[in-house]
């Protein structure tokens, strides 16, 4: 039996378990969202985002567990229109015009957005006479937004949304996202560019082989991660020498320039100054959201 917050959520997951031979995709996932939140789901690759998001829209069945969007199993959300979703896997016939994708996605649900507005919406309206396989990567992936927003959803689940867009078509995208946020609509997103979840979302969920490992807005996901990153530009600095100095937990290095991940900060600038008195350019940054997934995505967590 659902809670009350479980029944007023828009997103209840409750105990998801889904394995593949001996790969556990989702090993006892909880998760709830309110309407109106716009979370981010974060991890690397294999932690299971893709699975999870595939057993909330009802197009995987869990092993165990249960999944509930608006107090409704996923197919009677979809099928009255809650929900939208721009997934990687899957596609569109080629042959077929944007307008034409879009049409016909409206005509499966009970009231949706008029199809000119949805293109308008998702910025493809210039193009959307073109034909789908004739398209760039950037104006697949906003035919893909189309179609999931011509529903005229409560809930839109996207997974890595502007993988395919450049710097200004991601920057157009997230202004559209910004405009459909604003009238309380309810959005989880899946994305590897987390400069994206830190302006975006309200929350973050990350994940690691199957299970949430942390939940929270991105204050609260990066205080779980004690230390700061020192960067400097050292010319003939040794990765290995750099993570042996105390306090350094990781080296990333790009010819002369280095980013030094620390658990005592303090400790590390005074040896790095006496060890290489060469580095110059010196600065010392709280973690970011990047430090944070980092951190807790580990192997050695």
């Amino acid at each position: 039996m659902l809670t009350d917050a479980e029944a007023g959520a828009a997103v209840s997951l409750r105990g998801l378990h889904k394995t593949f031979g001996p790969v556990h995709a989702a090993d006892g996932v909880d998760l709830l969202i309110a309407p109106g939140e716009v979370v981010a789901l974060l991890g690397p690759n294999g932690a299971g985002k893709t699975t999870t998001m595939e057993m909330l829209l009802g197009l995987t069945t869990p092993d165990q567990g249960e999944v509930r969007l608006f107090g409704r199993t996923p197919a009677k959300a979809t099928a009255e229109g809650l929900v939208g979703a721009m997934l990687q896997s899957g596609g569109f016939l080629n042959e077929m015009t944007g307008r034409e994708i879009v049409q016909v996605m409206a005509a499966q649900y009970p009231k949706p957005l008029r199809v000119q507005d949805a293109l308008d919406r998702a910025g493809i309206a210039e193009h959307a006479r073109l034909r789908y396989g004739g398209m760039s990567g950037g104006q697949k992936q906003r035919v893909r937004f189309a179609a999931a927003l011509v529903c005229d959803p409560d809930l839109l689940v996207l997974d890595e949304p502007t993988v395919a867009m450049d710097v200004q078509g991601r920057h157009d995208f997230w202004d559209a996202m910004r405009a459909y946020t604003a009238g309380g609509k309810t959005v989880l997103f899946a994305t590897h560019y987390l400069a994206e979840a830190q302006d975006f979302a309200d929350r973050v969920v990350l994940m690691r082989t199957g299970k949430v490992i942390a939940d929270g807005s991105v204050a609260e996901v990066t205080s779980r991660v004690d230390g700061r990153t020192i960067s400097a530009a050292i010319p003939g600095a040794d990765a290995v020498q750099l993570g042996a100095l105390p306090g350094v937990d990781l080296v990333e290095q790009r010819d002369e320039l280095v980013t030094l991940h620390c658990m005592d900060s303090d400790a590390a600038l005074r040896a790095l100054l006496t060890e290489f008195p060469q580095a110059k350019d010196i600065s010392v940054t709280a973690m970011s959201l990047e430090d944070a997934f980092v951190a807790l995505t580990s192997e050695k967590v």
